[in-house]
């Protein structure tokens, strides 16, 4: 996706639909408002944009130095943020050439992620052929959510009980026992009795040997009084057949007692270059 090194910032960006209003043909073809799905409750003062704007580093300072300077670009220039939210990743490391983290559920995250870069741009990088605007070619769309975690509640539950929701051990390993460089064979267990039916992982992925064409990188917030969960975010080819076709599976998950979209949107990553300037007049 993206990125500008900044000494140890990184800048990305992603353009909203309300930014084509206009374009015709020149617009993302599936770009559009990210919908409410089966149990979201979406703030809209905290949801979409024309631009999102994404600032990472790992010195807490320079960050919010830089979104100062962003914030002061924007207002010269007449823009208003709509929103922002501040994310970390706990116990972030590289493993296998997957970018993992701690979530607030105490779950490792990131293993369903490709090893390799030319993996991450096959599930990631719009292609020739796929019917989009040739200035789109090379870019991503980007799906962010803004997910509460019912934490308190969830920490009542054992854990053998958490990982039988999440489908998962702890730290990734599977419920069949796979180690988790592998994956499982779900179709050898049709019933559910190592993993459940309704599992998180089960019902996202349920060939694990197909994984949903789409890459995730995701923090961890905390905003106080409770308000804890993570900022969603994932990058894919195609909408329909990454994070939707994902999220409609997921209806029905044993998880959802325990979480809450509160926010986010659909957003384009564009390629390398100036392009999509051209297709925004």
């Amino acid at each position: 996706m993206r990125s500008l090194g900044r000494g140890d910032i990184a800048l990305g960006f992603g353009l909203g639909a309300s930014l084509f209003e206009g374009a015709g043909a020149r617009a993302p073809r599936q770009l559009k408002l990210m919908p409410s799905f089966a149990g979201d409750l979406l703030d809209p003062a905290r949801s979409h944009g024309d631009l999102l704007v994404r600032v990472a580093g790992e010195a807490t300072e320079a960050v919010r130095d830089a979104v100062e300077s962003i914030k002061s670009v924007a207002d010269k220039a007449g823009w208003a943020v709509r929103w922002a939210i501040d994310g970390f990743r706990a116990e972030n490391r590289v493993e296998g050439g997957r970018g993992l983290a701690r979530n607030p559920f105490h779950f490792t995250e990131g293993f369903g992620n490709p090893e390799t870069e030319r993996e991450v741009a096959d599930r990631a990088i719009v292609r020739e052929g796929q019917g989009e605007p040739e200035w789109a070619v090379g870019g991503s769309y980007q799906v962010v959510r803004v997910i509460r975690f019912a934490t308190e509640l969830w920490d009542k539950d054992s854990v053998p009980e958490q990982e039988r929701i999440m489908g998962r051990r702890r730290d990734g390993r599977w419920l069949d026992g796979t180690p988790v460089g592998e994956e499982p064979n779900f179709a050898a267990d049709p019933k559910g009795r190592r993993t459940p039916l309704d599992s998180h992982v089960r019902l996202a992925a349920p060939d694990r040997r197909n994984p949903p064409p789409l890459v995730r990188r995701s923090y961890s917030y905390d905003r106080g009084d409770g308000d804890t969960g993570i900022i969603f975010s994932c990058y894919q080819r195609d909408l329909a057949k990454g994070f939707e076709a994902v999220q409609k599976r997921l209806e029905g998950e044993a998880l959802a007692q325990y979480v809450l979209t509160t926010g986010g949107g659909y957003f384009f990553v564009p390629p390398p270059g100036d392009a999509w300037i051209d297709a925004l007049s």
